[in-house]
């Protein structure tokens, strides 16, 4: 679309929605109200203003990318799904015509516009979205009378509930579902609930069909994203009861019922299925006041914040919970952290705020929004992450504007556009001031006004100055974090104020506010260390609520990745100090508030700074420490020979990234499923932070695989050259053995390579073939580190 075009789009928009109204606060158009007290309601997003700040700065980032977004284009799937015409050049990434995902982002997309324009005013947003959901109207009627909607063919619903391989086809559909919700909650827009009313009326079409059994199973073979919270906010829209049955259907027992008894049966799921099933567990506790659902949220969430997080607030590894509850410290690799997870568990978070405003859960949030969520937009593109790579010596890796559409980007289009929503709560008699984001708040309904002004964390203060017609009786809940070791001091009009509130509590000041009065807050910072719990001598530093970085050097521009591809080529510096460190003698802190060095740390000193404030460098979040120098040396020797030796790989493998033409992500929930991959015993694992796949013996493993329908490939496969034992294994194309291959200390020490010639008859006028790998009776299938296929050497 020509420069001229949009210009017309937006005008016609603009004459259009001329009388639109103000975007509603949720709980104003509800039919359904909870069932159980809400302590602490949050203000509405039009109620919240940020001011001039860091969060405001990357929410007008997140602003123009949504501007950026061309609407026929996010469209163009659904019109052709549909039938109907399109000449728009379709995304890229996941939203590929063939992708498997497209359609999510258009769910997203329409969320990030509603909550923006709620947070900033943005009418042409909001016509935008208002504009889209009508397109969407049109597809669902041009689909039929049954109320489908989506980018993908309804074939792909057939497939899940077969359990045959589809990536996620209902996690989709969430996405579609909450942004239609949003679209009606924040712009006002009837024919946006009349979609979703539309789509849930299918989605009973099509489970009604399914036994309880049945429905479990299909639940518990792909990723269902949050489809029980989606019709659960539905259902209270709409009072309809046959929706909110819709939504109990979609809870996944394998995950709810051991929570209930406080059983931790995460280990091994994949996270970012797991905590949105949760979110809609806890929505369901809220419409029903069921306690069971209760006591399952809160169990799940301290399980997650409190035993399975990062400093920065964020979860996984990989995509899963890999290994049991507490044990973060052999887990820092470079697909840690998943973005859309830290966006689930702070929607979680949420919940639980509003159920029993404790100091403990904003603590959590606030360490998620600066480090989790902040830390991951590019401040010069307003690009987003995938994974935030804890691995140290790594470096942040970010989306691109039309061909990457990750699920973190969609979430990306949401968390830059609501920063407001968490910062004050309030009941009746009182309000906490939860975050210490610059800010105005206009509570209408007590007709007063307070604008939060600061540069928080930059400097330790915060001023709250209230605006009102008439003196109002009301309690300030100041929230005194955990960091705050020494309290916080408080002056209301200049004087101080005698106040209590240890760390992880509130301060309260009640009395009655006159318009002008002003409230001054310091909140001494200081260092302090966030250990793994499984070893106290590789930790975090921290600065009050800010991760600290260590800043190692420049790193390899790159976009388009999920994560880092380039091998860790710096040493890491570290400590010597016998159970932990000093921090005190370690780390120094420079001019700026928020820099600092450390001091005698081997074998050299470098700078940190906020993690959330850290782009184009390689870093470390975690460090560690030795109990002597000789051991540290040791350490740094083999890391200086593995940083030689993976150099050396990382020729090599540029040299192979010409050559592929399609390429495996082992263990990697969104590559194996593109691949379709599928078998009998399988196995992974993890070795020298590279993943494997097996098959065992008496089993298989098959995956689909890009190939050139008019040209020769080979199939190269990646070995660890020391593995030994019974280890045989046949390779087929498409049913025709092309190989046998034995692994016994091919090589020690190292990994290889081996291609395999494949005959071009197999691949001829083909687009995909099924490799299989077979083991030899009593003999295991791999470990396999790498499955490719490469275009021969000398082509």
């Amino acid at each position: 679309m020509n420069r001229m075009t949009k210009i017309g789009f937006a005008v016609l928009f603009s004459l259009i929605f001329i009388s639109s109204c103000l975007a509603k606060p949720a709980d104003s158009i509800e039919k359904v109200k909870p069932k159980v007290a809400i302590k602490a309601h949050s203000f509405d997003l039009t109620e919240v203003r940020l001011l001039d700040g860091p969060f405001k700065d990357a929410m007008e980032l997140n602003r123009k990318y949504l501007h950026d977004i061309d609407a026929d284009r996010m469209l163009h799937n659904f019109r052709v799904n549909a039938g109907l015409p399109s000449s728009a050049k379709p995304f890229g990434g996941w939203e590929d015509p063939n992708g498997e995902l497209r359609g999510h982002s258009m769910g997203h997309y329409l969320s990030g516009c509603a909550l923006m324009y709620a947070s900033t005013g943005d009418t042409v947003l909001k016509e935008k979205a208002v504009k889209m959901a009508a397109e969407l109207a049109k597809c669902q009627k041009a689909l039929g009378q049954s109320g489908y909607l989506s980018a993908y063919p309804e074939s792909f619903i057939d497939r899940v509930e077969n359990r045959e391989r589809v990536w996620a086809p209902y996690y989709t559909l969430h996405k579609i579902f909450a942004g239609l919700i949003d679209v009606y909650t924040y712009c006002g827009d009837k024919q946006a609930l009349d979609v979703a009313v539309g789509m849930a009326r299918w989605c009973k079409s099509r489970c009604d069909k399914l036994s309880p059994e049945q429905m479990e199973a299909m639940l518990n073979a792909t990723e269902q994203g949050g489809m029980n919270e989606a019709l659960s906010n539905l259902y209270a829209l709409t009072g309809e009861q046959w929706i909110f049955d819709l939504a109990r259907r979609f809870d996944e027992k394998a995950y709810t019922e051991p929570l209930y008894e406080h059983k931790d049966n995460m280990t091994g799921q994949h996270v970012n299925s797991f905590i949105p099933n949760i979110v809609g567990t806890a929505r369901e506790y809220e419409l029903t006041g069921n306690q069971k659902e209760h006591e399952i949220a809160v169990y799940f969430w301290d399980q997650v914040a409190n035993h399975r997080s990062y400093a920065t607030g964020g979860t996984s590894n990989s995509e899963a919970w890999l290994v049991k509850a507490d044990i973060l410290s052999t887990q820092l690799g470079n697909n840690a952290h998943e973005s859309c997870c830290t966006y689930n568990i702070l929607k979680l978070t949420r919940h639980l705020f509003t159920w029993e405003p404790k100091a403990e859960t904003a603590d959590f949030y606030e360490r998620g929004i600066y480090n989790g969520i902040l830390s991951t937009i590019e401040p010069k593109t307003g690009m987003t992450m995938y994974y935030v790579p804890m691995q140290p010596g790594a470096y942040k890796t970010f989306g691109t504007p039309f061909n990457s559409f990750w699920c973190c980007t969609g979430s990306g289009m949401e968390n830059h556009a609501k920063y407001g929503e968490s910062i004050y709560y309030h009941d009746d008699k009182s309000i906490y001031v939860n975050l210490f984001i610059a800010s105005e708040l206009n509570w209408k309904e007590k007709g007063i006004t307070i604008r939060q002004e600061t540069k928080f964390p930059q400097e330790d203060t915060t001023s709250l100055t209230i605006k009102t017609q008439k003196p109002v009786e009301l309690t300030f809940n100041i929230r005194v974090p955990y960091w705050a070791a020494k309290g916080i001091k408080v002056a209301v009009n200049g004087k101080a104020e005698s106040i209590t509130g240890k760390p992880a509590s509130y301060a309260s000041l009640k009395r009655t506010w006159k318009n002008g009065d002003k409230i001054d807050i310091q909140l001494p910072m200081s260092l302090h260390l966030c250990p793994t719990p499984d070893n106290k001598n590789v930790f975090a530093i921290m600065y009050g609520p800010v991760v600290l970085a260590g800043d190692l050097g420049p790193a390899p521009e790159q976009t388009g990745s999920y994560s880092p591809t380039e091998p860790v080529d710096v040493v890491v510096p570290a400590f010597i100090g016998t159970d932990g460190i000093d921090i005190s003698k370690c780390i120094e802190q420079g001019k700026d508030p928020l820099t600092f060095k450390t001091v005698n740390a081997k074998p050299n000193d470098v700078s940190l700074i906020p993690f959330y404030k850290l782009f184009g460098r390689r870093y470390t979040v975690y460090w560690k420490s030795y109990p002597t120098e000789d051991v540290l040396t040791k350490e740094q020797a083999n890391a200086l020979q593995d940083a030689k030796r993976r150099e050396e790989q990382r020729k090599i493998r540029e040299a192979l990234r010409a050559r592929t033409v399609d390429s495996l992500r082992i263990a990697n929930e969104n590559s194996e499923k593109a691949h379709q991959l599928e078998g009998d015993k399988m196995e992974k694992g993890t070795y020298d932070n590279r993943r494997w796949i097996q098959a065992n013996p008496g089993g298989w493993f098959s995956l689909k695989m890009n190939v050139l329908p008019d040209k020769p490939v080979v199939l190269m496969c990646t070995y660890w050259g020391a593995d030994t034992g019974d280890r045989e294994f046949d390779i087929f194309v498409d049913g025709t053995k092309i190989a046998t291959q034995k692994i016994h200390e091919l090589s020690p020490g190292q990994f290889v390579d081996i291609e395999y010639a494949i005959p071009q008859e197999l691949t001829k006028d083909k687009e995909k073939v099924t490799v299989k790998f077979q083991p030899h009776p009593d003999n295991t299938a791999g470990g396999i580190f790498g499955i490719s296929i490469l275009r021969p050497k000398d082509n």
